[in-house]
């Protein structure tokens, strides 16, 4: 008998991560696709990678997925011990599954650990936001990027600058598909429920109370890791909060360095624990800027053109800093920058290509090509 079925593994470390697959599950829905009996199926891999493994099922229904089907406890610990952990864990997966396609999203240590998994054992990778990059080997998430990036079969690059990277790196054209940004089709659907669906908020009493504030997240190493860097910080923090008070979600790294340290922030910087995407989006979506040192964040600002001050060197975002309106600030110069802005004298751009709320039903759809071609390649006789 042929074997009709071309089985899917999306692969999750993390917060972000599952916001990156949310989106492309949801089309696969919509496209009919199950989790078993179909002809394209699919099933999710929770590595377990960081601090909040153990997701509440409120974090799942907000993004509209199922639980996932695996969940390999990673846990934390030195980058070689924690990729070593998911690289035995998903071998067993692996074995027991033999998807055909292992979907991988992001710079975490699982979609390194994940992606050499597969290819060693004959199984085709796509990486969903390939061809970034920052230029920076001193980042971990460089080194993930680049090794995945090299063995991965299917590149679905966010911006142009990663189909640049990519194709200068010498991967085949054939194997590069721009398609637009995940996290943005998540940003809008998101947004539309936080807009329209009345949601209840606790944090609705503070954000009405300050009126204009600005939002801040911090958690990178190279940020929080150093008592004199991250005190450097918090000194010009305090005197921003002096003008405009800052709402400021704590990274638990961040958390706990700021207690390691001893350092103080001002009382108009409103700590808050960790948020959900619906509550980090339904304060940040109204603040007058966003100082961050994340990603995604970078990203969704441009998206809704909001103002960003990104507290790195680099960015492996670049289309965010040349079209958006994200800017990269030393925190030297982060008050004067501050002042810009509260002056009315803000950065202006536009969003980029494709950023259209439709990357994942562009990725659904190379997929069911390719199932569609393992198919035929099945029924001729031929193995993949």
């Amino acid at each position: 008998m042929l074997k009709r079925e071309y089985k899917l593994i999306l692969v999750a470390g993390a917060r972000p991560n599952f916001m990156k697959i949310a989106p492309i599950i949801r089309r696969l829905k919509v496209q009919g696709a199950g989790r078993t009996g179909e002809e394209l199926n699919w099933k999710i891999v929770h590595t377990g990678q960081h601090y909040d493994y153990e997701m509440s099922q409120a974090f799942f229904d907000d993004l509209e997925i199922p639980e996932p089907d695996y969940f390999l406890e990673a846990g934390s610990g030195s980058h070689a011990e924690q990729t070593a952990r998911v690289m035995v864990s998903f071998e067993k997966v692996c074995e027991q599954d033999r998807p055909d396609l292992v979907v991988v999203v992001g710079d975490v240590n699982s979609t390194l650990a994940c992606s050499i998994v597969a290819k060693k054992m004959g199984i085709e990778v796509a990486h969903v936001e390939a061809g970034l990059r920052s230029f920076d080997l001193s980042m971990p998430e460089e080194i993930n990027r680049m090794v995945t990036d090299a063995i991965s079969d299917y590149c679905f690059v966010t911006e142009q600058s990663g189909v640049y990277n990519l194709k200068k790196e010498g991967k085949s054209e054939a194997r590069i598909f721009f398609v637009g940004h995940v996290m943005i089709d998540n940003l809008l659907y998101q947004l539309e429920k936080v807009n329209t669906n009345h949601l209840h908020f606790k944090e609705r009493a503070l954000k009405e109370s300050l009126g204009k504030y600005l939002f801040m997240t911090l958690h990178r190493p190279s940020n929080v890791d150093r008592e004199q860097t991250l005190q450097r910080i918090v000194n010009v923090l305090n005197q921003i909060a002096h003008e405009v008070p800052i709402i400021f979600p704590v990274h638990p790294r961040t958390s706990k360095m700021l207690d390691q340290f001893g350092i103080e922030l001002s009382k108009n910087i409103y700590q808050l624990p960790p948020l959900g995407f619906p509550e980090s989006l339904y304060l940040w979506k109204d603040a007058v800027l966003v100082i961050t040192d994340s990603g995604g964040l970078q990203e969704e600002t441009t998206a809704l053109g909001m103002p960003c001050f990104t507290l790195r060197e680099n960015t492996e975002r670049p289309v965010t800093v040349l079209e958006g309106t994200n800017t990269l600030v030393k925190v030297e110069g982060l008050a004067k920058e501050v002042a810009e802005v509260l002056e009315g004298r803000a950065k202006r751009g536009k969003v980029p290509e494709l950023w259209d709320g439709r990357a994942a039903e562009r990725i659904v759809a190379v997929i069911e090509n390719l199932a569609t071609r393992s198919r035929h390649l099945a029924e001729n006789g031929y193995s993949r």
